[in-house]
């Protein structure tokens, strides 16, 4: 009998690794400022669902604070009733298919002018604003990787992010595989930690091992960690950090016995190390990552 296993995942090991050729080519697309990306001092809300909502709050962090504007960034399906007034309403859906996303653009087009990104340019969510299209890194598989981060490497070049150093190491990680994993491979449950945009990043970083290997993750701010969180923290399981540790973060992980992990590339690039984690988890457990368990590409709700 042939072992189908050894199949599994082969499509999201592909799409992982053209992340750094994604992010240099976002560089066109963001740098050169199409229309439709928020232009400087416009008040922008930025939606989505899962993935996209965790793209859309880094940048609105980014955005807000590198100074082009009030930025919010908001779960389509907990649109509130009362909205500021907003320039711009930027949304974010992979599939274009969304109900959460088409119904909070529904109630806001008359609104405000909007701006659509996504992977599928014949789904309705065209119909409903500007549209600046991903489909170049569209996936296959069901589990997001390359779109995602290359919707942040976008609207980071648009931002004045110079993200060649990020490719690099994102393709340094690449060649890495599995050395310098081992320590988390095994890990009973994971914590991934971020602060400002990279919050963002811990929250998908937490998604993507859940959805790919079943495991138990969690993701919280850097600072909020220790307001209790930290007391699931035990030898054979793992704190994850993105980017730059806050005064005595590492002494707090240490002294609870669980393993810390950080590094200084650039923390997108971090993120892909996590989607390495991912296929060799999901290998380990016999799990496959292009077809997770209980998902689909795009939550389409009954009317």
């Amino acid at each position: 009998m042939t072992d189908t296993s050894l199949n599994f995942g082969q499509i999201t090991a592909q799409e992982i690794a053209s992340q750094p050729d994604c992010w240099t080519r976002a560089h066109d697309q963001g740098a050169g400022r199409p229309a439709g990306l928020p232009v400087g001092g416009e008040r922008v809300l930025v939606l989505g669902c899962g993935t996209s909502y965790y793209v859309a709050a880094a940048y609105a962090w980014l955005r807000e604070q590198r100074g082009h504007g009030p930025t919010d960034a908001v779960i389509a399906s907990e649109l509130p009733e009362v909205l500021r007034a907003y320039d711009r309403v930027v949304a974010i859906s992979r599939s274009g298919t969304t109900t959460e996303v088409l119904s909070a653009l529904r109630a806001l087009k008359d609104r405000t002018r909007v701006t659509v990104i996504t992977a599928d340019t014949t789904t309705p969510i065209v119909e409903l604003g500007d549209v600046i299209s991903l489909e170049h890194v569209d996936e296959k598989s069901v589990v997001q990787s390359r779109t995602a981060t290359t919707a942040i490497a976008m609207f980071r070049w648009h931002l004045g992010h110079d993200l060649t150093a990020a490719a690099a190491d994102a393709q340094a990680v690449l060649g890495e595989g599995a050395a310098g994993l081992e320590v988390v491979r095994d890990a009973e449950q994971v914590t991934f930690v971020g602060m400002g945009w990279t919050v963002g990043l811990a929250e998908e970083a937490a998604l993507k091992l859940k959805e790919s290997t079943q495991s138990w993750t969690e993701a919280y701010p850097m600072t909020e960690y220790r307001h209790g969180p930290i007391s699931i923290a035990a030898p054979g399981r793992a704190v994850w950090a993105f980017g730059t540790l806050v005064r005595d973060f590492e002494r707090d992980v240490v002294a609870t016995g669980a393993t810390l992990l950080r590094s200084e590339r650039d923390p997108l690039a971090e993120l892909v190390r996590v989607h390495m984690l991912c296929l060799l988890r999901a290998a380990d457990r016999g799990l496959d990552p292009d077809q997770p368990r209980n998902l689909t590409r795009s939550i389409v709700l009954d009317s």
